[in-house]
Formats: structure tokens, sequence, C-alpha cells
């Protein structure tokens, strides 16, 4: 049997929230910033084959299971997966006022 596979489409509300991200880190360090995106992006990745991997969005009202969440490196990544497709809503700092949809 062949895993379903979903397709990553980036919001661009959380595209320009990578971007911003990016240039917050590159401040202090170019090379960390890379890194950072990197593994944000390697995480995003890893819910292609099995979203169900990360946990309930619980900031999501009225969340179905289709809204998750995860954290890494202090960023907060929301996205919903449906049919074949895992679309990236939010990326945030954990120090921001999270925000209920």
């Amino acid at each position: 049997m062949v895993a379903k596979q979903y397709e990553v489409v980036w919001t661009m509300m959380s595209q320009k929230q990578m971007r911003q991200a990016f240039k917050h880190i590159s401040k202090d360090s170019p090379k960390n910033a890379a890194k950072v995106i990197e593994e944000i992006v390697e995480a995003v990745q890893k819910a292609t084959s099995n979203p169900e991997r990360y946990s309930p969005d619980k900031f999501k009202t009225d969340n179905d299971g289709s809204f998750r969440a995860f954290e890494k490196h202090h960023y907060r990544v929301s996205f919903r997966f449906t049919n074949n497709i895992i679309r990236v809503l939010r990326v945030r700092h954990t120090s921001m006022e999270p925000l209920e949809y």
C-alpha cells in the first residue's frame, strides 16, 4: 500500500511571516536565520506523509481535527490538511499573542 502524500501550499501570509522571521533573525546572524527557516520548512515537509504527526491546533475554535500546529525554534506553525493539500496558514513567534481563528 502506498502512503498518501500531501502537497504543501504556503499562503501569502505565511510566506510573508517567514520572510519577516528571516529578516529579524538575520540582524543577529544570517547563518542562524537560514538554519531556522530551513528547519521549519523541513518540519512542514515531514507532514506530507502524515499530517497527524502534529497536534491539533489548540487555538483554532471548532477545530474538526484538520487544523494542526507545531513549534520549532520558538516559532509556531499552523496548517490545515484537506484532500491532498497541506496549507500553511501562519508562522509566528511564540512570544506573540496567539490569534484565535
